[in-house]
């Protein structure tokens, strides 16, 4: 991170010092005690079981040459000696308003993306066909929040070229926040999807609060959208300020493959015709969705003048992050690693990877969280394409994943189901359940933590 000034940093988050320090400047904030150095300001913040404020002192002892503290905050300041103290009216807004003032002295592009599912994937995927050529600045795992967001922003350096930037939110606003600190120009929405319809409510909302990376566009700027989807698609006839590119398998998307064919690693062939040529691609990560996250990749790595050879060896050289889609084998055993998160839409498309497998096919699915209202609904509709694939063997762990072996079984009455109320009572039973299963598919929300299944089946192997 570049030198800032503690009077630069009070004028940025009109904050007031009540005690100077010894060094004027810091390089580098913290929010966390464990990555505290000499000479860094710490910023703590407040959340719903902890508050940073409790932790001044131990940060201190680290070295830290400066603070902010919320105004409310009654903070004994004896001992404290010897550095910068400044009060804020909020110090969440004011990380945000720090990342959004360090951001803007970089002038380099920036890309961001977001959509209900495929964010990280494609995220990664974009960086990997731009990496090549340009130093890229991208999220470290899943810092896409208004927390995660401003910590990787600050480290943001002279080398670097381009940021490419993952946006999540969980209610209307958000992004918004996260698109004033980014200044992206381009944009990508990969779907509208359930996710986080707890809070939202309607998939309408969940499409208003993607749009809002858009919020900071002008005319020069370009917006992604993924054209085969139900409500994204519906942008095709309204008048914007910036320009629109639809990508999708269809062929009144902008950008669309000619030909597909899918390969005996469950990966696809394209063919895409750009400037009147014919182009061949290989994309050897497995399901349909990553050729849409391909396809914005390619469109993005076009508009940088990279070549598609330069393409083609990044694609080659791309892995996702870890538990999407990894696929492993253990002993006689194939197991898919799509444990890091589900919404209904990511586990119908898990689940169409699944089918793809040869040999006798197991679903071990755990709930699917933060979906309120629409919980049976969301279950069900998996349940439903479940029903229609090759899939024989279903393993659902927690109450609300009974929601599919329900939906699934009614459909398909020779679908072998067990149900299981956590991990280990799973765990218990795995044994007896794999005999004869030559692929796996492990897939729930976060808070299940389906990587333990994962962690099993690979000690046994």
């Amino acid at each position: 991170m570049i030198t800032l000034t503690y009077t630069t940093l009070s004028e940025i988050c009109k904050g007031e010092i009540i005690r100077r320090g010894k060094k004027d400047s810091f390089q580098g904030i913290s929010i966390d005690t464990r990555t505290a150095e000499k000479d860094m300001l710490f910023l703590p913040l407040k959340g719903q079981r902890f508050d940073g404020h409790h932790f001044i002192r131990e940060a201190y002892e680290k070295g830290i040459s400066g603070v902010l503290i919320d105004k409310d905050q009654k903070l004994n300041t004896d001992g404290l000696d010897g550095i910068y103290i400044i009060e804020v009216e909020d110090t969440l807004k004011a990380l945000m308003d720090i990342s959004s003032y360090y951001r803007r002295l970089f002038d380099l592009p920036c890309i961001g993306v977001t959509g209900s599912t495929g964010k990280t994937t494609t995220k990664d995927m974009i960086s990997a066909v731009l990496g090549n050529r340009f130093k890229i600045l991208k999220n470290i795992g899943n810092y896409n929040n208004q927390i995660g967001l401003p910590l990787t922003i600050f480290n943001l350096e002279p080398q670097h070229q381009m940021a490419v930037l993952e946006m999540g939110m969980s209610s209307l606003g958000e992004i918004d926040s996260l698109a004033n600190i980014a200044n992206p120009n381009i944009g990508v929405i990969t779907n509208i999807g359930m996710s986080h319809i707890e809070h939202l409510g309607s998939r309408e909302n969940i499409m208003r609060a993607k749009m809002e990376i858009t919020n900071y566009m002008n005319s020069q700027d370009y917006l992604l959208l993924n054209g085969d989807d139900q409500f994204l698609s519906q942008m095709r006839n309204v008048p914007t300020k910036f320009i629109k590119i639809f990508f999708g398998l269809s062929k009144d998307n902008d950008i669309f493959p000619e030909e597909i064919q899918a390969n005996k690693n469950g990966g696809y062939s394209i063919v895409i015709h750009w400037k009147g040529k014919a182009i061949s691609f290989n994309i050897l990560q497995p399901g349909i969705h990553n050729v849409y996250n391909a396809l914005a990749s390619i469109w993005i790595a076009f508009h940088y003048n990279i070549s598609p050879e330069e393409i083609q060896t990044s694609l080659d050289e791309f892995k996702p992050s870890s538990m999407r889609l990894e696929i492993h084998q253990f002993n006689n055993i194939k197991v898919i690693n799509d444990a890091y998160n589900a919404s209904p839409d990511s586990m119908r498309a898990a689940l169409a990877v699944l089918n793809l497998q040869k040999g006798n096919k197991l679903a071990i699915l755990g709930n699917i969280l933060e979906m309120g209202t629409f919980s049976e609904e969301g279950h069900r509709m998996v349940g439903a394409d479940l029903a229609l694939t090759d899939i024989n063997n279903l393993v659902t762990v927690g109450e609300m994943a009974k929601w599919i072996g329900e939906e699934a079984t009614k459909h398909k009455v020779d679908l072998d189901w067990h149900s299981f109320n956590n991990n280990e009572e799973l765990i218990k039973d795995l044994p007896k359940i794999l005999q004869n299963i030559d692929a796996i598919l492990v897939k729930g929300s976060r808070g299940m933590r389906m990587e333990e299944i994962v962690y099993y089946l690979q000690e046994r192997s």
